[in-house]
C-alpha cells in the first residue's frame, strides 16, 4: 500500500524566530490520522532565524536525530556535549531517563534549515547518549547511503531504535535518470521525505517536503533525473 502525504497537507506553525512544518501531530498540531508511521513519531523540518533558537528544555524516551540541510546548529545538554551540527552531519541524541538540550543559530544573517528527527525507542529507560558523524556528500550522490540503524552499520549512527535510515542526493548527468531500489522485508514499513527537489518513487512524483508512507511493500524504486535530496526510512511496523 502506497499514500503520499503533500508538503502543504502538513501542520504549520509560525513563531516568527521558528518556521516549523509537521508531517505528523506535534504541539499545537493535532491530527488522528497522523501520528506517526510505524516507529517514526516525528518529523519536523524548521526554519531558525540568525540569532534565535531553542532555550533549554527536556527530553525523554526518545531517539532524536537532527538533519541539517543549512546553516548551523548549535546544541549544548546536560550531558555536557557542546557541539556544532553543519550540513552533511547527523546528530543522535538519546534522551533515554532524561536530558535537558539547547539548539541555537548564532550564524549571523544565516537561516538554519533543518529537520528533527523523533523515533520511538526499543525501551524506555535507556542511558542518555550522544553521536555526531559527518557523511559527505559525495559519499550519498546517486546512493541510498546509511546515516542511521540500529547496529551502526556502514559507519552510521547508532539508533537505539529498530530503523534504518538513508540519504541520498541525486545528480544525474545531463540526459540521464538515476534509478534506486530498496529492499524491504516482510512486515516492514518504509517512509521516504523529499528534502529538496524532485523525485519519483513507487511511480509517483513528489517534489520538496512531499512524503510517500509504504506498507506491505517488496521493493521501493527511486528515480529522478534532476538534482534532488531525500531521506528513505526503514522501520519497524
Amino acid at each position: 500500500m502506497i499514500t503520499v502525504r503533500k508538503s502543504h497537507e502538513r501542520g504549520f506553525a509560525d513563531h516568527g524566530w521558528l518556521k516549523s512544518f509537521h508531517s505528523f501531530s506535534f504541539a499545537g498540531y493535532y491530527d488522528p490520522n497522523h501520528m506517526g508511521w510505524g516507529n517514526l513519531r516525528v518529523i519536523n523540518e524548521d526554519r531558525i532565524a540568525a540569532g534565535t533558537g531553542f532555550g533549554a528544555h527536556p527530553h525523554r524516551d526518545m531517539e532524536i536525530v537532527s538533519y541539517v540541510i543549512e546553516g548551523e546548529l548549535s546544541h549544548k545538554d546536560s550531558m555536557g556535549n557542546v557541539q556544532t551540527i553543519q550540513p552533511g552531519e547527523v546528530q543522535r541524541m538519546t534522551a533515554g531517563t532524561g536530558v535537558v538540550h539547547s539548539e541555537y543559530n548564532h550564524a549571523p544573517g544565516q537561516t538554519t534549515h533543518f529537520l528533527q528527527i523523533w523515533l520511538l525507542p526499543s525501551r524506555a529507560g535507556l542511558e542518555p547518549g550522544y553521536e555526531q558523524k559527518r557523511f559527505s556528500d559525495v559519499e550519498k550522490t546517486n546512493v541510498l547511503r546509511l546515516v542511521a540503524s540500529v547496529d551502526g552499520a556502514e559507519g552510521s549512527v547508532r539508533l537505539n531504535a529498530d530503523a534504518r535510515i538513508y540519504a541520498s542526493l541525486l545528480r544525474p548527468a545531463d540526459g540521464q535518470t538515476v534509478y534506486l531500489e530498496q529492499t524491504l522485508a516482510p512486515g516492514r514499513k518504509a517512509y521516504v521525505f523529499v528534502i529538496q527537489g524532485e523525485v519519483e518513487v513507487a511511480g509517483k512524483k513528489l517534489t520538496s517536503g512531499d512524503a510517500l508512507l509504504a506498507e506491505n511493500e517488496c521493493t521501493l524504486r527511486v528515480q529522478g533525473s534532476a538534482a534532488a535530496e531525500f531521506l528513505l526510512f526503514d522501520l519497524a511496523a
